[in-house]
């Protein structure tokens, strides 16, 4: 009962904060954490501590694969050194500067290097909620990161966890060897999942069993990347850009928009649920503190969020220029950005659920039988410097954001006008024998041409409709594989493909709607 009773709680808050921060223009994730910090002082809830695996097993393969989805494969391609080092190098240099700051705070290396390997990634979700206004390149560096970034925590918390509990030795040699295996496999594993479910659609008979295997697809590439002991997040990653590549020529128009609008639904209220529920584990994680005091907890959590973002801050304001000296090609130069440009990259690396889900999973008691020590202290930090992340952090990030004073970004709209006019040129390319196909006469052919929408008021008969919404059919087939053709050119990104694919995805919609009510009236 008590589940029930809290679901209909995160849902009224969401509801409830969602309607105040459209009223208010107050940050919505601000408003969802003070919700669950109310939430976790009433009664009914004040013992509530949320499951690891609810986080790492529910919301973070739907929420990666969603993010996945909406990434634009060319972008990452581009600017692949710059995430990976981001998600690789930024990783562990966060958890080597955390437990340095914690163990000259006093906790051992062990306990220490697990709390830098929990708070080293950024979280998908907080990112995604907070970082707008900012051009596609950069927007997507910072995305990828936040995708990428989990895996290299994971690993590196497995082995910290397993140095802590177990009394085993640091060894780099099967550290290096393990993180190798780990985002290999989750890659092989991504991929080959792709291939097989993308292999499947193709026999699927309609679109709601589409969008049940779209549902089901996060979590079927993250359970054998479990199973196999290799990074879920890296297979559904993986299994995600993959679909993106490729589903635009497997998945059907009509499965698309039900897949769409399910998924913009589940990641709202995920992404809304999981800042309830960490706001929800202040309160708690203050009750459990017994190792420290909570002022000497607070003190220690509010200088190691320093120390987290301090360092991303050290990062972007020193790698971009070992990069420059390194790399001085033309083509390099001109991607280069400024200073103060370089400020919102610094600025958005919040935390979220996924660093807190990490902190839960750390053992109460060691192999053999030993309370792990500090242990309520590293779940405390935790949550303290995940909630001063988003509440300082997030809401001063569009105004950091407004003082960078990016360029405006004009690519996507030029890319936008470079596929709509691609698209009605092979359309028109191809209109002459596709009319002749369908039977379509010369008049109509040329209103089609003129791209006149509306007739509505059309004296043709019920089949000569037929015939013309049947040509207009596989026009947009036509278009489709322009559209695809300029896309895997590299002459639009995958987001510009999606903006003028769900155009065309409505339009056969309705086409194929009014060609079914045709036959209707004519068999009546």
């Amino acid at each position: 009962m008590e589940s029930l009773e809290l679901v209909v709680v995160i849902a009224t808050a969401i509801l409830a904060m969602g309607w105040l921060a459209r009223r208010t223009g107050i940050s919505e994730p601000l408003l969802l954490l003070a919700a669950g910090g109310l939430i976790g002082l009433t009664p009914a809830f004040d013992s509530l501590s949320l499951e690891p695996e609810v986080v790492l097993l529910l919301f973070l393969p739907a929420l990666l694969y969603w993010e996945a989805l909406t990434s634009s494969v060319r972008e990452i391609r581009s600017n692949l050194r710059s995430i990976a080092l981001q998600s690789t190098g930024l990783v562990i240099a966060t958890a080597a500067a955390v437990a340095l700051a914690a163990h000259t705070l006093g906790y051992g290396w062990p306990i220490a290097f697990v709390l830098g390997a929990v708070l080293a990634p950024t979280d998908a979700a907080a990112v995604a909620a907070v970082a707008t206004a900012m051009p596609r390149r950069i927007l997507t560096v910072l995305r990828t990161e936040s995708l990428l970034n989990d895996g290299t925590a994971l690993v590196l918390l497995a082995v910290t966890i397993e140095v802590a509990t177990d009394d085993q030795p640091f060894a780099w040699g099967s550290t290096l060897l393990g993180f190798t295996e780990s985002y290999a496999g989750g890659i092989l594993v991504g991929a080959a999942v792709a291939a097989i479910l993308l292999a499947v659609r193709r026999y699927l008979p309609d679109a709601l069993l589409h969008s049940v295997l779209s549902v089901a697809t996060p979590f079927v590439a993250f359970l054998p990347a479990e199973l196999l002991h290799v990074s879920g997040v890296l297979a559904v990653v993986t299994c995600g850009l993959v679909t993106t590549r490729i589903g635009p020529r497997v998945i059907s128009p009509q499965a698309r928009i039900q897949a769409v609008a399910f998924w913009q639904v589940a990641s709202h209220l995920l992404n809304s649920a999981l800042f309830v529920l960490v706001g929800l584990q202040l309160p708690a994680a203050c009750r459990a503190l017994s190792s420290v005091s909570l002022l000497q907890a607070a003190a220690a959590a509010v200088l190691i969020s320093v120390v987290v973002f301090g360092t991303r801050v050290l990062w972007f304001y020193t790698m971009p220029y070992v990069i420059r000296l390194l790399d001085r090609r033309p083509g390099q130069r001109a991607r280069r950005i400024t200073a103060a440009q370089r400020l919102p990259l610094a600025w958005a690396g919040m935390r979220g659920a996924i660093s807190l889900a990490a902190a839960l999973t750390i053992p109460v008691v060691t192999a053999d039988g030993r309370v792990v020590q500090q242990r309520d202290a590293v779940v405390f930090i935790t949550v303290v410097v995940i909630v001063l992340s988003l509440t300082v952090m997030g809401p001063t990030l569009p105004a950091i954001v407004r003082r960078a004073r990016y360029p405006e970004d004009e690519d996507p709209a030029r890319e936008l006008a470079l596929a709509h006019r691609h698209l009605g040129a092979s359309a028109l390319a191809a209109l002459p024998g596709l009319a002749a196909r369908h039977h379509v006469d010369e008049n109509t052919a040329d209103r089609i041409a003129q791209h006149i929408s509306e007739r509505a008021g059309s004296s043709a008969d019920a089949e000569a409709v037929g015939n013309r919404e049947s040509l207009e059919l596989d026009l947009l087939t036509v278009k489709r594989q322009a559209l695809g053709d300029l896309r895997d050119q590299g002459q639009i990104d995958d987001i510009v493909l999606r903006r003028v694919q769900q155009y065309l995805d409505v339009e056969e919609l309705r086409l194929s709607r009014k060609a079914t009510s045709h036959d209707h009236t004519v068999e009546v």
